[in-house]
């Protein structure tokens, strides 16, 4: 069992590691539609199309691999999968901030999207460090930190936006790297070696996955709530800086 001084840092790594990941989230999206049109030259409307597209690469991305990340940090620890999605995120903010084109916006959402499996890793390692006592209050401070993210984020890139499309980009890019750093040299690992396992490509791959879950059948319920979630939640944060953008510009 882990020491509470051990849990303590690995809970602070977890929650801020959450929350600046949906900070970057919701950092860009004030100032994504002008950047795409600073970069394609267009409208609004060419804009919309185009962002609607980088959120698609970046979920198929993840679709494809969120499991092997999860596969390799039952294999190799929880720690290193996380550091190693941070600075997947963190890349991704800086080539979206640098990007001379629009291929450098895809490029950046793809390594995103490749990396981007930290909450689920978040979640497995609050799963280790966790006692039966604490596992569920531990992971509602998971849903806190998504939601305190989230809160932040679009404001932060409202501000920063003022002054440039790009700096939101570049202020969540240092945050996830920022992060790494205090990962890398503070937190320590939290799956035992002898509670780990060998990597399997059959579970590691999507259609491997869902037959695994079919042997659950009381977790397909749960599956399709938050698949419904998602496509609500994602339809409103990919449509309405768009929407705003294109009042105000008509107002």
């Amino acid at each position: 069992m882990l020491t509470k001084s051990v849990e303590s840092k690995g809970l602070f790594f977890i929650f801020v590691t959450v929350v600046i990941d949906s900070i970057g989230l919701g950092i860009i999206i004030p100032v994504i539609p002008k950047l795409i049109q600073e970069l394609i030259h267009g409208d609004l409307s060419a804009a919309s199309q185009y962002g609607g597209w980088l959120v698609f690469v970046y979920a198929f991305a993840q679709f494809f691999f969120a499991s092997v990340l999860g596969n390799l940090s039952d294999k190799y620890g929880r720690r290193p999968v996380l550091l190693f999605s941070l600075l997947g995120f963190g890349i991704n903010y800086i080539l979206m901030g640098l990007a001379p084109s629009i291929g450098w916006l895809f490029a950046g959402r793809l390594i995103a999207g490749i990396t981007g499996a930290s909450h689920t890793v978040a979640a497995a390692y609050i799963a280790d460090i966790s006692s039966p006592q604490k596992k569920a209050q531990n992971f509602g401070l998971l849903g806190a930190a998504f939601g305190l993210g989230f809160i932040l984020g679009p404001v932060l890139g409202g501000i920063l936006g003022q002054y440039s499309s790009r700096l939101p980009f570049f202020a969540a890019a240092a945050l996830c790297l920022l992060n790494l750093l205090y990962g890398y040299f503070v937190v320590p690992e939290s799956l035992k070696p002898e509670l780990r396992r060998p990597f399997d490509w059959k579970t590691s791959n999507p259609i491997g996955t869902f037959a695994h879950i079919n042997t659950y059948p009381q977790i397909l319920p749960l599956m399709v709530c938050i698949f419904l979630v998602n496509i609500a939640a994602n339809a409103v944060q990919t449509t309405w800086s768009y929407y705003n953008d294109g009042k105000i510009s008509v107002g």
